[in-house]
Order: C-alpha cells, then sequence, then structure tokens
C-alpha cells in the first residue's frame, strides 16, 4: 500500500521557496505547489539578477560551515556548475583595523583547518590587475583574495532548479496570494487565496515571499489581534539597496578576463562584479545606502514593503541614489568602466527582507492558531550563495 504524500505549499519561488522545492523535490515525501506571483523566474525577487555573489567568507562559524558545504553544489552539482563563475575575489577591509572584518573572517577560515586566502598589498591592486587601475583606496587599511570564491548567473540558476523540480513533480502556479486563509477550529492555517478567485490548500504553509512577508501576514496578525511586540514587522523588514549595470564591450571582456579581475568587495560600501562574455555587464552594488518603503495598513499598523509589485518599477532609480552610488563605489573601483560620460545601461532596486541580527527566520510561527504555518525568510542581501 503507498504512502500517503504530506502536501506543503510554498508562497514565493525566490531563494530560499525555489530552494525548499527542489530539496523536497528529490523526497518521495512531499506534493509540492510552489505560487508566485511572476512566472520563472520571478524578477521582482532579490535571488533574481544577472550575478550574485558565491563565497564562504563570513567570521561567523556557523555561516562559514554553512557556506562551505553550500559551494560544493556549484562546483559540482550538473543543475548548477554550468552557472558559476570561478574568479575568486578581494575583500578590501575599510572597518576598524583592531578586530577587524577580514582578520575575524580568516581567523574563521583557519579554525576550520584551512585558510585559501592569500594578502594583497592595496598599493598593488593595480599591477595584479591592470583593469583596477584607478580604483580608490583611501580609507582601506587592507586587503585579501581567496581564489575560491566567485559569482553565478542568478537568475538562469534559479530557473533550473525551478525547472529541474517540475520535473521531479512540483507544481508551478503564477497568481498574486492576496490572503491567507486559516481555520480556527482546527488551529491551522486551510491555504491561500488568489486574486484570480483561486485557493489553494495543504497540510502544511511554507511563506518564503522574502520582501512581501510583512505585507501577507499583516492581515493574518490583525485578525489574530498579534500584540504589536509579536508581529513579523519587528522581525523581518523590506528593505531596497540600488545596482548600476554597465555594458562593456567584448574588447573590455577580454582585457578583464586577460586580467583575471575578481569579485571586488568595497569594503562596507559596496561590490562590483566583473564582466562574462554571456552578459557584458559591470555590477556595481551599493551597500552603503539602504531604505525602506512604510506604508499605513487599514488597521493602522505601519509596516514596510517593496516600492512597487512590478519588475519594471524596479529600474526606475531616484537620481539622488544614483548619484549616491556613484560616490560610493561605481567612481571608486574600475572607474574606466563606468565614468568619463559613461552611464549605466541599466539601474535597479533590489528589495530583500532583512532582519536585525542579517540571521535567517527558518522556524514554525509560534502562535497555536498557526501550527502549521513555517517562514523561511531573512535573505540580508547575503543568502543566495
Amino acid at each position: 500500500m503507498t504512502e500517503k504524500k504530506r502536501t506543503i505549499l510554498i508562497i514565493g519561488a525566490g531563494t530560499f521557496g525555489t530552494s525548499t522545492a527542489y530539496h523536497l523535490a528529490h523526497s518521495s515525501s512531499w506534493q509540492v505547489t510552489v505560487i508566485d506571483q511572476a512566472p520563472s523566474p520571478p524578477k521582482q525577487a532579490a535571488a533574481i539578477d544577472v550575478n550574485r555573489i558565491i563565497r564562504t567568507d563570513y567570521p561567523s562559524k556557523l555561516y562559514c560551515n554553512l557556506a562551505n558545504e553550500a559551494i560544493h553544489a556549484w562546483f559540482w552539482s550538473l543543475d548548477l556548475q554550468r552557472y558559476f563563475h570561478k574568479t575568486g575575489w578581494i575583500m578590501m577591509d575599510d572597518t576598524p583595523e583592531q578586530d577587524s572584518l577580514s582578520s575575524r573572517v580568516r581567523k574563521t577560515f583557519g579554525d576550520r583547518g584551512s585558510d585559501p586566502t592569500r594578502d594583497i598589498p592595496l598599493e598593488e591592486l593595480a599591477q595584479q590587475y591592470e583593469v583596477l587601475k584607478g580604483t580608490e583606496t583611501k580609507g582601506f587599511h587592507t586587503a585579501y583574495f581567496n581564489p575560491e570564491a566567485g559569482w553565478c548567473d542568478a537568475a538562469l540558476a534559479t530557473d533550473n532548479l525551478m525547472k529541474v523540480a517540475e520535473k521531479r513533480g512540483v507544481k508551478r502556479v503564477t497568481a498574486k496570494v492576496v490572503e491567507i486563509t486559516i481555520d480556527p477550529a482546527e488551529g491551522r492555517v486551510s491555504g491561500v487565496r488568489t486574486n484570480d478567485g483561486q485557493t489553494y490548500t495543504a497540510d502544511v504553509i511554507l511563506l518564503a515571499a522574502g520582501a512581501w512577508t510583512s505585507s501577507l501576514l499583516s492581515p493574518l496578525e490583525d485578525a489574530l489581534e498579534i500584540a504589536d511586540g509579536d508581529r513579523i514587522e519587528g522581525q523581518v523588514q523590506a528593505v531596497g539597496r540600488v545596482a548600476a549595470y554597465y555594458t562593456v564591450s567584448d574588447e573590455e571582456v577580454e582585457r578583464c578576463s586577460k586580467s583575471k579581475l575578481p569579485v571586488i568587495c568595497y569594503g562596507l560600501k559596496g561590490e562590483v562584479i566583473p564582466p562574462s562574455k554571456e552578459n557584458k555587464t559591470f555590477t556595481y552594488r551599493n551597500s552603503e545606502t539602504t531604505f525602506t518603503n512604510v506604508v499605513e495598513t487599514k488597521s493602522g499598523k505601519k509596516i514596510s514593503v517593496p516600492r512597487s509589485q512590478s519588475a519594471d518599477d524596479q529600474a526606475n532609480v531616484p537620481e539622488r541614489l544614483k548619484s549616491e552610488t556613484s560616490n560610493f563605489v561605481s567612481s571608486k573601483v574600475a572607474p574606466q568602466f563606468s565614468t568619463n560620460g559613461k552611464e549605466a545601461d541599466h539601474w535597479r532596486i533590489c528589495w530583500d527582507a532583512v532582519t536585525p541580527t542579517e540571521d535567517w527566520l527558518m522556524c514554525k510561527h509560534p502562535h497555536p492558531k498557526l501550527q502549521n504555518l513555517f517562514l523561511a525568510v531573512g535573505g540580508s542581501f547575503h543568502s543566495y550563495k
């Protein structure tokens, strides 16, 4: 007699939702449905971009161990390896020299028994990597190179994982969830209702909606009269950051390739990802400027939400944010690709869910009437790896 499968409904097809669906698809115990407001890959999600950094560099032993476990898939998984570019990365450190971020990262590596990094004198950056000529090093005190890091094509990788999951039986639904429904008598979430009038039910509901988490949970919290201090907004906020994308020529791609240009972590100010022959895109990410979009709900609660549901709207970046991105990072690192009259070909405000400690929130909801509702959220701009 065949054992009946448990059903799970995953709300959100970004980093956490797609990963969960992919792994559950390899189990014979689950019948999985994934629902997202956009088709795969959902362009609004933080996971979806031309590139995301893959690294293991963390001062936290927990996250360093997790990243070291996860990075093997980028090297060996047939579902992921084709999207990974092992360029290495340079971490330029602008944190206080005493107990600096880089020293703590490298100590964690050493404590694990293997430190792949090596020092790079700041004054030799342009000598080792010709295309970094003109890079501003004022305010930095050390730099190191980790050859094991790199970047991946995040949109293609996410899309492929979902396709693999679907081939293994996962059902993918494109619809906007407008309500999470509960059955008070049973003390559980019964399912969701979508904007096309459909309802979906499951034994387990996993909310993996990233920056849209608070907007989806707020009506449920109102209905259950959950105290302000226990609402999700106090633990997760929708936060935006800006990225600029410069299209480069075949010749410039070749120069970067010959120079073996790695990913650049420009301290706490931002990140720079080199182009590939496929994308021909130099990416500058501004980590210095973050912002929230706060709205008031019908019940009078203030919650953070992405500025718009539209992926196209994410490209509408205010001039002030463009200027700050230039001042903090794009005019400072490899400026030959972003200055002298050059304009970014594309801009994006990336929205992610950020927790106060930048730790993930992966748990069952604590309310007794939500016993089958689980959360997987808190990417904090660093979880794609």
